[in-house]
């Protein structure tokens, strides 16, 4: 077996100095905090095919018209749907014993940016 020499670069006294440089972090805490509190609340998939739900509806939904398309109970549905109304996602109108489900607007953005992020699933 042959033996090879390793040259050695001739490199500055200051490269070699772990310094990190400052760094300037674009998204400040309480924006990540914002961010990551709206991605985990899209995270589940039952809220997410709820707003996707509500979003392409023409007119306000009732939850128990949800149930069958989600395939989960009617408990699960307004459970989820109290989530996504807490968070101004969707809104609901109560119509006699009936509460009738919109998405708000910024129900809407959100679902805009699901729709805007569908591309980078469907390239997994």
């Amino acid at each position: 077996m042959s033996s090879r020499s390793l040259t050695l670069i001739d490199t500055p006294a200051s490269r070699l100095d772990c310094s990190p440089q400052p760094r300037r972090v674009p998204l400040d805490v309480a924006r990540a905090e914002h961010w990551a509190h709206l991605f985990a609340l899209l995270a589940d998939p039952v809220r997410l095919r709820l707003l996707s739900a509500l979003c392409e509806a023409p007119e306000p939904v009732c939850a128990c018209d949800l149930v069958q398309p989600l395939e989960r109970s009617q408990p699960t549905v307004s459970h989820h749907l109290k989530v996504l109304t807490e968070a101004g996602m969707v809104s609901g109108e109560r119509r006699g014993r009936w509460i009738l489900y919109s998405s708000t607007h910024a129900g809407e953005r959100a679902y805009a940016l699901v729709q805007t992020l569908e591309p980078l699933a469907l390239d997994r």
